[in-house]
């Protein structure tokens, strides 16, 4: 059976043993192999020096292994789990590790803290639901609000082309009223909101969706983060 003090070569590792082989045989110049591996001269003639001395073992980095020189010791580990379990169970990771430093003296980063915790099951992954929509109320009277979309669909049967049906419908009432246009756009809008008004009257506000005929899709500039404003098109609102 193999000793546990055993380690595995890479398959960089073992590449880079055939290699610096090639410059113990003379077969390639050091300044080559330091250029290929993208190394140092030094840095080679220190590998070169170790394989010498310890064959294939040399190429292995003398830090694999090896517990990191800034890990955190067991102990520290331990005590930091057990004072969160006593006394921050109902904190975040990161509202714990403040309080730890603040009142234990510990000081480890909170995602040094949410990794332990997430190992010993005393904290979850939390996963970001949907945003559930808020019910709106609906206005009290007639003209308060009107909403208007433009429904693109074979609405002929084939009897005819495929257009698009603007349609106002009022917030309060329910009162519909609708045309068809061959698409949706900046005249359509107009024509159809004009034919609205004629007999509705104007309505105090509009709702309408996020088309790009009543939307910009353009960034805001400068002066409109200044004036807390949005790009506007032909129609805006």
């Amino acid at each position: 059976m193999a000793g546990k003090d055993i380690i595995m070569m890479s398959e960089r590792e073992l590449k880079r043993s055939h290699i610096i082989h090639k410059v113990l045989d003379k077969k390639l110049k050091q300044v080559e192999v330091a250029e290929f591996l993208s190394l140092s001269d030094r840095q080679i003639r220190r590998i070169v020096k170790r394989v010498r001395k310890e064959d294939e073992t040399g190429v292995i980095h003398k830090s694999r292994g090896r517990v990191s020189n800034i890990a955190i010791p067991k102990r520290v580990k331990d005590r930091v789990i057990k004072l969160y379990r006593e006394k921050y169970w109902d904190y975040g990771p990161t509202l714990a590790t403040e309080k730890l430093f603040e009142t234990e003296k510990v000081k480890i980063s909170d995602e040094t803290l949410r990794k332990w915790l997430l190992e010993t099951g005393d904290w979850k992954k939390v996963r970001k639901g949907r945003v559930h929509r808020q019910w709106r109320e609906r206005k009290h009277y007639f003209g308060e609000m009107i909403q208007i979309d433009g429904s693109h669909h074979d609405w002929f049967e084939g009897r005819g082309p495929e257009c698009v049906l603007m349609g106002y419908i009022d917030d309060a009432t329910n009162n519909v009223f609708a045309r068809f246009y061959e698409y949706e756009g900046t005249i359509p809008l107009m024509d159809s909101f004009k034919r609205y008004v004629e007999p509705y009257g104007i309505p105090q506000s509009v709702y309408i969706d996020n088309h790009t005929t009543y939307k910009s899709p353009k960034k805001r500039s400068i002066e409109d983060e200044l004036n807390n404003t949005e790009p506007l098109r032909q129609v805006g609102h």
